[in-house]
């Protein structure tokens, strides 16, 4: 690709919301996010990076009482492949549940009046992309693999989380992470992770994709591709499915 940031602007400036088209300008961006990144680039990240969060770990006990209200109805959330097909190669059994509040533009109405006290931290959050309560049954396993966009930064806040901690893991490159339940756990997730629950309960995570703080312009260019990506044929599927089975949900409490 020619002619600098400036070129990349100008082209994702054109662009339809085309997935292969999308991709191939993530990929050049990535090499200037260490450049621009306001956060660094490293594997993992602290609080004081992104303020937000200690409100977050601050009422972790409220988000845990909504997170209660909800696992009751494990069975009936949806898989995450039933969300969004293309984690079939990451999950292609029962064992992850989801419950969305927002993905790409993508709010879910229903849920976040389910847990309105949660949703109104998320509307607090600058740059939220992506918020679900992610569940793992026990004995799941999720394996090797990578994020695709180095402006979304990763973060989990630990919500319910089973001992003992070396059987309920993640790993980050080469490094190893445990969760702690009302703790931050925030992540470049670009790099290859993997993720363990060898416990016999239930490891549930507040799950967020954040945009990546970036200096002008890539803050814009970023921007700008996490909205298309939002307009993407692969996003705009995953909210039909979510709302099938919202509709779904609804009629089984009825």
């Amino acid at each position: 690709m020619k002619g600098g940031l400036k070129g990349a602007i100008e082209k994702v400036e054109k662009f339809s919301p085309d997935q292969g088209t999308i991709g191939k300008v993530v990929n050049y961006l990535e090499s200037l996010v260490p450049k621009y990144s306001l956060v660094g680039d490293s594997v993992f990240f602290g609080n004081d990076q992104f303020p937000w969060s200690y409100e977050l770990e601050a009422n972790w006990q409220v988000i845990r009482q909504e997170l209660d209200q909800v696992l009751p109805y494990a069975d009936a959330l949806p898989n995450f492949q039933d969300i969004s097909p293309r984690q079939g190669n990451i999950a292609d059994d029962d064992r992850w549940k989801t419950f969305f509040f927002c993905a790409f533009g993508y709010k879910s109405e229903k849920n976040c009046q389910r847990c309105p006290e949660t949703a109104k931290l998320l509307g607090k959050i600058p740059g939220l992309k992506v918020a679900f309560f992610s569940i793992l049954a026990p004995g799941k396993h999720i394996p090797e693999h990578r994020g695709k966009h180095k402006g979304i930064i990763r973060y989990h806040l630990g919500l319910k989380v089973p001992q003992p901690r070396e059987n309920c893991r993640i790993r980050v490159a080469d490094q190893i992470a445990y969760w702690e339940e009302g703790k931050s756990l925030i992540f470049d997730d670009t790099f290859p992770h993997e993720v363990w629950n060898d416990t016999d309960d239930y490891r549930v995570v507040l799950f967020l994709d954040i945009e990546r703080p970036l200096r002008f312009p890539l803050s814009t260019v970023n921007r700008t591709i996490n909205t298309l990506v939002g307009l993407s044929p692969i996003v705009q599927l995953a909210k039909g499915n979510h709302e099938s089975w919202e509709q779904q949900f609804e009629a089984m409490l009825k």
